[in-house]
């Protein structure tokens, strides 16, 4: 085990203890200095103006992204779980967006986000509906990234839950259909509580997944967060007062451990709830 335990702790421990360290020291990288300033670093994050647009930003995007990301994953691979011609083509075709590079997908949309001949607005216009500019208008472009996150990751969520489904007895389907169950009926009633454990790991890493949004943001931005701020999300605003400016590195280190304590627990109350439903 020895090369493994000092792989992580070189890798995964040291720099988390060092960026600890960082949180409460004034740093300024080009003139080799640091300065121990206490818990000065915590107090001006929670009173920081872009901190707290980036908190809302995440909190929004993990509120809408996670539970919509599960839901339609559930949904597939109930359908792709029946018994259907093509089922296997259909789940290739449906992983294929998991299999593509993050950057990739994200140049892709923007190229489909585009105001001016975007295939998007062009399909908008052609069944009347109004266009957007996605990208530039501080009201959609948080929303144009949770578009593309969900119908990038939610695929991947979908295996996991097909192979939850393949321990689903089948008898239980032919005793409600016996007892004239409907379809969403068995799914409400039989699916649903049958791949709870399934949900609560897919929630968990959903959260976690969703609260470390960054490099969709960056490129739709240029790294700005822009427009207005609109998709500056916390992992974004590390990075620009980490390797943007060079003497905020101590600030940028705290942000990260409040993100850190954050994704704790927020983690933790979605396993409490799993806990309660099962004692239930």
């Amino acid at each position: 085990m020895l090369p493994a335990l000092l792989t992580i702790s070189v890798f995964i421990l040291l720099p988390i203890l060092y960026a600890v360290v960082l949180s409460f020291q004034k740093v300024n990288l080009l003139a080799g200095v640091s300065e121990f300033v206490g818990f000065d670093n915590f107090t001006r994050a929670f009173n920081d103006y872009r901190t707290g647009i980036a908190l809302s930003n995440t909190a929004l995007y993990v509120a809408i992204v996670v539970p919509v990301q599960t839901l339609l994953a559930m949904v597939l691979a109930s359908l792709l779980n029946a018994k259907i011609r093509w089922t296997n083509t259909f789940r290739v075709l449906l992983f294929l967006p998991t299999l593509t590079s993050s950057t990739v997908l994200a140049m892709i949309f923007m190229f489909m986000y585009n105001s001016q001949n975007g295939i998007i607005n062009e399909f908008l216009s052609l069944v009347g509906l109004p266009t957007y500019n996605w990208l530039g208008d501080p009201a959609v472009a948080l929303f144009s990234i949770m578009i593309m996150n969900i119908w990038a990751t939610a695929p991947f969520y979908m295996i996991i839950y097909l192979a939850g489904l393949k321990d689903v007895p089948e008898s239980l389907y032919e005793a409600a259909e016996l007892d004239g169950a409907s379809a969403f009926q068995k799914f409400r009633y039989i699916t649903v509580p049958m791949l709870r454990p399934i949900t609560s790991f897919v929630l968990i890493m959903g959260i976690i997944g969703t609260f470390q949004l960054f490099d969709q943001s960056y490129i739709f931005s240029g790294g700005t967060g822009g427009p207005d701020n609109s998709t500056l999300t916390i992992v974004l605003l590390i990075y620009q007062y980490a390797f943007q400016t060079y003497d905020q590195i101590g600030f940028a280190a705290a942000v990260a451990f409040l993100l850190a304590v954050i994704i704790l627990i927020a983690t933790l109350i979605q396993r409490k709830l799993q806990k309660d439903e099962q004692v239930y």
